[in-house]
């Protein structure tokens, strides 16, 4: 089943509301030992680029929507199904490539220093 960008976009819409850091550190946390580390490793770069204060703000509304996104309780495929973070990698593959000039190497390296952190937590 194909989503949609008009299915899409009222719940993209409505993600910026639920971003906090809380919710973005529970998520990846309870995602740590199920999700790929591709996918974590991109949620965590576009995290450090949308606290970087060098990151332009029309970036960062594109990083908020996505990171609200991925951790909206409710979104397009929940969570919990087989399959169910393909919408939330989708949108955030999207955001990644849109504001591709913006994403560093400290950037890239903030987020494989934490994703190698939270692999190896006891």
């Amino acid at each position: 089943m194909k989503t949609t960008k008009e299915q899409i976009m009222p719940q993209l819409q409505k993600a910026s509301r639920f971003y906090s850091d809380k919710g973005f550190w529970h998520k990846v946390s309870k995602l740590a030992t199920k999700a790929t580390l591709e996918a974590l490793e991109k949620v965590l770069i576009l995290y450090y680029c949308f606290k970087d204060p060098a990151t332009p703000a029309k970036e960062k509304s594109i990083i908020l929507v996505a990171l609200g996104y991925f951790i909206m309780p409710i979104d397009a495929i929940p969570d919990i199904l087989p399959g169910g973070l393909v919408d939330d990698l989708s949108v955030l593959t999207i955001a990644a490539a849109k504001i591709t000039n913006s994403i560093s190497d400290w950037h890239i390296k903030q987020a494989r220093q934490k994703l190698n952190k939270l692999r190896h937590k006891d």
